[in-house]
Formats: structure tokens, C-alpha cells, sequence
């Protein structure tokens, strides 16, 4: 009987345990729900309108202000497309391989985190995730479900990009471009942090992922096909809208942000599109999309424009279920080459010489700072930017700007890397069968990769390179250091 009443007593402890956890859960979803769990910085949000008023009415003509095309792809892997640095042979992408033959790739260039609402906070922004406020995926705010699931993934963390964030569009609307975005937003669906309050003055497409519901398509504020959305005319509609944007200020100095949803999954494609390619439906997605750089390179030669715009093609992360990462190890979701080493190609014919292959390290971070310097525009005082121009990289070729890059996935940093040496930190690394449900983290200790001769990350090699082990895990303790005084970067 003592026995059974010592076990009795530790399943109903256990129970209470489980049953407390989820009280808790329970009442901070409440809490996330009435509130939103997010307000803005009314200092930094006055620093920003400063900032944005001083810039304004500058001149911006020539070749020193280039109409400027940014396609950002969702999920594309390193080796997806024929002009990456591995070269798809099982996909056909004429239209971006014709670009990359135009223009620069650069096979060295990294996503600034390896899951997308960060990796385009970072795109725009110009700052790592934890900086510019946005560490991990965020989800649909209509209904409860939504939040409770986006409430448990996210913590305590924003559902939205922070309003006094200064984006790419901010910048260049106050620069004199006229300024559109095309496709996934994904940095929360609700104002103040809409791409209309974000520095857009025209928005089509969906406020966040193909696989979240309820999957709308915008034009600016208003639904403008509801939901569900088919998505087999998804590209169609994106390529129409960005096109449609190139035309209609054709005279103006313009910036275009086609973010597309694809090739993340679900995937879709117009029936006249479906078995063409020999990568199946994936493959299908991507020669779509193919069509529409094609489709947006035409509309800039019918509207004189081409010559002196700058196109430029990524991803948001490397692949998911599908699609290739190239000679890397890893995948979406983790900080390996894989999970972030992205296809990159800039195309600029009235700068950039064609034909060129630049090995340095670069991460999407650099874009703003970029465009900064191309403008001849001073960067904000009241902030730190983590990216550094790579317009030298982009015109002339050279070394990369940076020392370091660091990897985050949410607000951990879990590797750091100079040009030939990455460096991990003791950290787990996420292990399970095809037949055990759920993969677990199994504890590693410090590693230190030769990516010179092993970009797959295969090999431990801090034994043979103490000097490079040492000067690698200061550098990521002092970024550690520096996140944990200052995570905003406020100045």
C-alpha cells in the first residue's frame, strides 16, 4: 500500500504540474491576446521621423541613383538555380541565369537568419534580428489559435516588425523614390507595421506564409482576394502587380521589393506550368518564377529602364523539405552554411561588368548600409547597423567588408566566421530517425571548421588550428557580450 500510495502521490504532483503549466500558457496567451504584448519606442520613433525628414529632398538622379529591383525568394537553396554556385542541372532558370551572366554573383553571401520573419527584418533593416527587434517567426493575429500558437513559439517577444525600425522603403521614399512592394510581408499583420506604415507606398500580397491561414492577397490595406487565395495563380498575379509597379513610374527613380512566397511550401503552379520541369513540382515553382524575372526584365527594356537598374536576387534562407543547399551541410532552421548561405546575384549594367564571380563573405544585412552609401545618404545616429556597404564588392570586386559574421537563429548566436574559419559554439545539434516522431539536440562540444577545404562543415578542426579556435571564440564571446549590455543597438 506505501508503494502504491508513493506512486499515486507522484502522478497527482505531476499532474498538478502539467495542469499549472497550462493555466500559465493559458493566461499569458489571454494576456498576448488583449494586448499584442508589443509597444513602440516613442523616442526612437521621433529619432526616426528626424532622421527621415533630413534626408528628404535630396536629389536623386543618374547613375548615381539607380531604380533599384529587390527579389527575395522564400526558401530557395543555394544550389536551386543554374546561375548558383552550384548550378542546378535539374532545373531550367534561363531568365536569372542570363542576369548572373550580366552582372555579379557572389557565392560566399549569407541570409541573416535561417528562418524568414527574421531574415527579412534583417534584409530591410539593415540589423541583425535581435537588433532590429524581430528574433523569430511570427504568425497570423486573427483568431486565438493563431496567437496561442504564435505566443508558445515566440515567448515574450514582439508579434511585429517595431514601428521605429527604419526599413529600405522608409529610406528611399524619403529619398525621392517611389516605393512598392510585391508578395510576402511576414513582419506582422497589423499597424503600425504594415508595409504601408513601413515606408511602402503601394502593397500587393500576402501579410505572411503560404502554409499560415487565413491566406488573403492585399492591395494596400484591403483584401483584394479573399481567402483561401489559389495559389496556383500566385506568381502570376505577383509578376502582373510588379510589373504593372516598373510601368507605372517609369519615369521615376523607383524601388521594387518582390518578395515572393515560393518556393516555400505549399507548392503551386498554373496547370500550363505543371510537369515541365525534371525536379518535379518544385522544380515547376522555380521555372514559374523563372518566367516572372524574365517578364520584369522585359518590362524594364519596354520602359528604357534596364540599364540603370539594380536587380538583385536572393533567398530568405536555405531550403526546406525540398530543394537543394548546394555542397553544405544543413538545411532552413539551423545556423550551418545551409541553412544560410544563399544564391545571390546583382545585376546593374551601367556599373557592375559582367560576367564576374566574387568569393567574399557577405550577408543580406549589408543591403541597406549598401544603398546608404550609393545615395551618398548619412546612416541614422540613434542606432547601430550591422551590415557594411558591399557596393565596391558589387562594382569592382575585393575583400569583404566584414571581419566577422555572426549566425543567429531567434536571439542566440550560435556560431561566428571569418573567411575561411567558422567557428560553433558548444551547442546541441538536432538528431532523430525517420521512424521517432520528434529529433532531439545532442549536446557538441566547440567547433571550429575549415571552409577552405570542407564547406560541408564535416570535420572538427580546432585541434590543428589553436590560433584560429582562440581568436574566433573571442570574437564571438565579445558579440555575445555586446548583444546581452545593448540587444537594441540604441546609441
Amino acid at each position: 500500500m506505501k508503494i502504491l500510495a508513493f506512486f499515486w502521490n507522484r502522478v497527482t504532483a505531476a499532474i498538478s504540474t502539467v495542469l499549472l503549466v497550462l493555466v500559465l500558457i493559458a493566461l499569458f496567451s489571454g494576456y498576448r491576446l488583449a494586448t499584442g504584448g508589443q509597444t513602440d519606442n516613442a523616442a526612437r520613433l521621433e529619432n526616426k521621423r528626424d532622421y527621415l525628414a533630413h534626408i528628404a529632398g535630396r536629389e536623386v538622379s543618374g547613375k548615381a541613383a539607380p531604380n533599384i529591383v529587390f527579389i527575395l525568394y522564400d526558401d530557395m537553396g543555394y544550389g536551386d538555380i543554374g546561375a548558383g554556385a552550384e548550378g542546378s542541372a535539374m532545373i531550367a532558370t534561363p531568365n536569372i541565369d542570363q542576369l548572373a551572366a550580366g552582372g555579379v554573383v557572389l557565392t560566399d553571401f549569407h541570409s541573416p537568419s535561417p528562418v524568414c520573419t527574421p531574415s527579412r527584418a534583417g534584409y530591410l533593416t539593415g540589423r541583425l534580428a535581435p537588433r532590429a527587434g524581430l528574433p523569430n517567426v511570427v504568425f497570423p493575429s486573427k483568431g486565438a489559435r493563431n496567437r496561442i500558437v504564435g505566443s508558445l513559439i515566440a515567448g515574450d517577444a514582439n508579434v511585429r516588425l517595431p514601428s521605429e525600425e527604419i526599413t529600405l522603403a522608409d529610406l528611399l521614399r524619403s529619398a525621392g523614390y517611389a516605393t512598392g512592394m510585391v508578395g510576402k510581408w511576414h513582419l506582422g499583420d497589423e499597424s503600425p507595421s504594415l508595409p504601408n506604415d513601413m515606408g511602402f507606398d503601394t502593397y500587393y500580397g500576402a501579410l505572411y506564409s503560404n502554409d499560415m491561414q487565413p491566406f488573403a492577397l492585399y492591395a494596400n490595406r484591403e483584401i483584394a482576394v479573399e481567402a483561401p487565395a489559389d495559389q496556383r495563380f500566385l506568381t502570376q498575379r505577383y509578376t502582373e502587380a510588379a510589373t504593372a509597379f516598373i510601368e507605372q513610374h517609369a519615369g521615376d527613380p523607383f524601388f521594387l521589393y518582390f518578395a515572393h512566397n515560393f518556393p516555400h511550401d505549399p507548392l503551386h503552379v498554373r496547370e500550363e506550368r505543371s510537369g515541365t520541369s525534371r525536379a518535379g513540382l518544385y522544380g515547376d515553382v522555380l521555372e514559374e518564377i523563372d518566367d516572372g524575372v524574365g517578364a520584369i526584365v522585359a518590362a524594364l527594356q519596354r520602359t528604357g529602364n534596364l540599364d540603370n537598374t539594380l536587380i538583385i536576387i536572393t533567398s530568405d534562407n536555405g531550403p526546406w523539405y525540398l530543394g537543394d543547399a548546394g555542397n553544405q551541410r544543413g538545411r532552413k532552421g539551423n545556423t550551418f552554411e545551409g541553412g544560410m548561405r544563399v544564391p545571390f546575384i546583382a545585376h546593374w549594367p551601367d556599373a557592375i561588368a559582367p560576367g564576374r564571380i566574387e568569393q567574399a563573405m557577405a550577408m543580406g544585412i549589408d543591403l541597406l548600409p549598401t544603398v546608404l552609401e550609393l545615395l551618398q545618404l548619412p546612416p541614422p545616429e540613434d542606432r547601430q547597423l550591422d551590415g557594411r556597404s558591399i557596393l565596391s564588392l558589387l562594382t569592382r570586386g575585393g575583400p569583404s567588408p566584414h571581419d566577422y559574421l555572426y549566425y543567429y537563429d531567434g536571439e542566440t548566436l550560435f556560431a561566428v566566421r571569418d573567411q575561411r574559419f567558422k567557428y560553433r559554439a558548444p551547442a546541441g545539434v538536432f538528431y532523430g530517425t525517420d521512424q521517432t516522431p520528434v529529433a532531439y539536440a545532442a549536446p557538441q562540444k566547440e567547433w571550429l571548421f575549415d571552409l577552405a577545404g570542407d564547406p560541408r562543415e564535416s570535420y572538427d578542426t580546432s585541434d590543428r588550428n589553436p590560433e584560429a579556435l582562440k581568436r574566433l571564440r573571442a570574437a564571438f564571446e565579445a558579440k555575445a557580450r555586446e548583444m546581452t549590455e545593448n540587444k537594441r543597438g540604441w546609441k
